[in-house]
């Protein structure tokens, strides 16, 4: 991990509001953040059935994380395990754990999960390289 985040703090999160990044938790009390993440803008968490992000963990901006779906009524932890990392407009499902290490491409709608070490990318996820070793 860079440099840039040698001095990182966790940020302030307000029920429903966005962080000086831009980007926001509605279910706070459900967020579990781990260490030096970097999440980008206007990504929207909904941790209301928890959702635990691990360390070193980078998720793109414009995302969506569902621990709770109004479309089918599915609700369920989401675990992002250290290092993956989301790229950009994607969207994860309630229930769903995505690995250590592993890569999601973006615009992805990831709606099983994802194991440790791979790159997963379409509509819906599908695994396209094992084993990518990420450091």
């Amino acid at each position: 991990m860079s440099d840039r985040f040698a001095n990182w703090k966790p940020p302030v999160i307000e029920e429903g509001k966005l962080t000086k990044w831009n980007w926001m938790v509605q279910g706070v009390k459900g967020l579990k953040l781990g260490n030096k993440t970097d999440i980008g803008a206007f990504t929207y968490i909904n941790a209301n059935h928890g959702v635990e992000i691990g360390d070193n963990v980078q998720i793109g901006s414009h995302c969506s994380i569902y621990s709770l779906s109004t479309i089918d009524s599915k609700q369920g932890k989401i675990v992002i395990k250290e290092n993956a990392c989301i790229g950009s407009h994607s969207i994860v499902m309630p229930g769903v754990t995505i690995g250590k290490n592993s890569i999601i491409g973006a615009f992805t709608f990831v709606n099983k999960d994802v194991p440790d070490d791979v790159v997963a990318v379409g509509v819906p996820a599908r695994i396209i390289k094992k084993s990518v070793g990420i450091k």
